[in-house]
């Protein structure tokens, strides 16, 4: 019986020393048995820099393309047919509202004027006598009602004519600039040829598109600030409509917007960059350089427990440096921002740096 004890209480101490010396031994910090999170010595583990998601005051802005087009723009043509004795154009330059730009050959019309006046007058002559016959009986109504028909047709032919005549001189429809001309003086002309252009250039309009969920946002009486090519300087315009409809196949919304060009800067057909503000709220802005294009989205790399997190996001608005996230991300999460062509989900990662 006493070399059973003795065997007991042997084991029983072997079991105990493995358990208070081996096993603490092994949690130890530092022991290369134990099972920890990826340290700097772990080679498997990724060096990344991240970007700690946090909440800002932006004020939101859209940015479009959109091109500069004329406030008002017409083809000069003349309605009639003629020979063309006088053509007003310096090409390039400015005429006012009423100038003349062309006159055509008017001669024949001034002699059938001429004709139809003295038939008039002495249509009025004949009108008058017939009506002291007709007080006195002389004559019959009938034949005094001829005679007024006659004043009053002759009258009208003379309308005609002058109308004609002023159709002769083509003037300006409003201020602006020439563009072009088409015809040399003593060509003949038609209706449809067209003589010049005439381009309104001050104020000038600005065409541009913006995504229609920014449809509601966007409202006329609105300021918006553009730029050209070749100049930084920042142009302030208004908008002054916005279409009913969107585009069904951009999924676009235009807009049309009125800016000053007191100093002819701006020629229509220019591209322009437009910048459109929206109201300012508080957003979750990150480094567009963490967004990885899916098939069915973007997703960006979350860091947790030393590990990369592969997240789905949903974005918003962005700048040249940082893009809005509306789904998938929360404030505090540290957002990886390099080594992405590595990166795979769950892949080990080391903290090398938080950028802001």
């Amino acid at each position: 019986m006493r070399p059973l004890l003795i065997i007991f209480f042997c084991i029983l101490g072997l079991y105990l020393a493995k358990i208070f010396v081996l096993d603490a031994g092994k949690n130890k910090p530092g022991n290369s048995n134990a099972k920890s999170a990826p340290s700097q010595s772990d080679p498997s583990a990724l060096s990344v820099d991240i970007y700690v998601a946090k909440e800002v005051d932006k004020n939101n802005l859209v940015y479009a393309s959109g091109t500069v087009v004329p406030n008002e723009e017409v083809a000069i043509q003349s309605e009639l047919a003629g020979r063309l004795v006088k053509l007003n154009i310096r090409e390039g330059g400015f005429v006012k509202k009423g100038q003349l730009i062309a006159k055509l050959n008017d001669a024949d019309l001034l002699a059938q004027l001429k004709k139809v006046e003295y038939e008039e007058q002495l249509a009025s002559q004949t009108e008058a006598r017939q009506n002291k016959l007709l007080q006195i009986n002389a004559i019959s109504k009938e034949e005094y009602d001829m005679a007024v028909n006659r004043v009053n047709t002759l009258s009208t032919d003379k309308e005609f004519l002058q109308v004609q005549l002023a159709k002769t001189s083509v003037t300006a429809p409003f201020s602006g600039r020439m563009g072009f001309k088409n015809i040399s003086e003593g060509a003949y002309i038609t209706p449809g040829d067209i003589i010049a252009n005439l381009v309104q250039t001050n104020p000038v309009k600005l065409d541009f598109s913006v995504p229609e969920k920014y449809s509601s946002k966007i409202k006329v009486g609105q300021s918006i600030s553009f730029t050209i090519d070749g100049d930084d300087e920042q142009i302030s315009a208004k908008v002054i409509a916005i279409d009913p409809r969107i585009d069904e196949d951009l999924r676009t919304l235009k807009v049309r917007a009125l800016a000053k060009n007191n100093n002819d800067k701006l020629l229509p057909g220019m591209f322009i960059r437009v910048e459109v503000p929206l109201e300012q709220e508080k957003s979750i802005m990150i480094p567009t350089e963490a967004i990885i294009p899916i098939l069915k989205g973007k997703k960006v790399f979350v860091m947790r427990d030393g590990k990369a997190q592969e997240t789905i996001i949903q974005t918003g608005l962005r700048t040249d440096t940082r893009i809005q996230v509306e789904e998938g991300i929360a404030v505090g999460d540290s957002v990886i921002v390099s080594a992405l062509m590595s990166m795979k989900n769950n892949s080990n990662v080391i903290l090398r740096n938080v950028v802001e």
